[in-house]
């Protein structure tokens, strides 16, 4: 994707795509961080991720606060005064992965290619007024035509329970979209342990549906456990997350609908 900066002297183009599975988790557990040796963190992503090491080493940042799971890496060829605006791109990255585009919320699994710059030689005309804006844009209309998806926390749920009252646990489980993965008797009790995974959106309520469907007898501990993505096209108005981006949206104060990518986009 290309954006030019107000002033139309310099030009950025970017690319965002999806981590690998296990990356972004990798990068919440500090097995892949800003602080991590280059050598050592390229032949990791390389060995592990099958990334390009020459790729791997150019990783510019982590986002957002510097540390968060999405990545901006430099994979340009002979660029000038490419250096100069590092600092700007950086800081147009952090504001992007913390405001994501479609509805201000964290941004998470995504990695940024910067392609190709095109700056004015004058060191002037490519401050950060100009680059900031315009590196925030060009990672916008990056992650709108990549086809983004919302991305929703997960509880690990652990209930205790007799085993009479089972049967109405996956009941309830069912008809909030969660999933029961381990089921399993406590040793010389009468007590069975079912562990299963349930959306924090769908927890709401959770506890007491519970213990009118098993008698009260049923303990649920709920614990964050994951982030998955949420199945549909946040764009099909017909679909759940475009549901979800409407209440998030405004919920956060902002304006209906997913901004066109006409506003991020520039042609040449």
């Amino acid at each position: 994707c290309l954006s030019k900066s107000p002033n139309k002297h310099n030009r950025l183009y970017m690319k965002a795509r999806p981590f690998p599975d296990g990356l972004a988790e990798d990068i919440d557990k500090g097995e892949v961080s800003a602080r991590q040796e280059l050598k050592a963190r390229a032949r990791y992503l390389a060995e592990k991720y099958e990334w390009d090491v020459a790729e791997a080493r150019k990783i510019w940042c982590f986002g957002p606060d510097g540390t968060g799971p999405n990545i901006l890496t430099d994979i340009t060829k002979g660029v000038q005064y490419l250096n100069e605006i590092k600092d700007s791109v950086v800081a147009g990255f952090q504001w992007a992965t913390k405001e994501g585009a479609l509805c201000e919320e964290n941004m998470r699994g995504v990695r940024f290619d910067v392609h190709d710059v095109t700056l004015h030689a004058d060191a002037i005309h490519r401050g950060g007024g100009q680059i900031i804006p315009t590196a925030r844009r060009c990672l916008y209309a990056s992650v709108l035509t990549a086809q983004p998806r919302l991305m929703e926390p997960i509880y690990l749920v652990e209930i205790q329970c007799p085993e009479q009252v089972v049967g109405g646990i996956y009941g309830v489980l069912n008809r909030k979209r969660g999933h029961v993965f381990e089921e399993s008797q406590v040793a010389g009790t009468p007590m069975f342990v079912v562990k299963a995974y349930l959306p924090v959106n769908e927890s709401f309520g959770f506890t007491a549906d519970l213990r009118s469907n098993t008698g009260g007898q049923a303990f649920p501990q709920c614990v964050f456990d994951h982030w998955q993505i949420l199945p549909g096209d946040p764009f099909d108005n017909s679909s759940r997350p475009s549901q979800v981006v409407a209440e998030t949206r405004n919920h956060n104060g902002l304006k209906e609908g997913i901004p066109a990518l006409d506003n991020f986009l520039d042609k040449l």
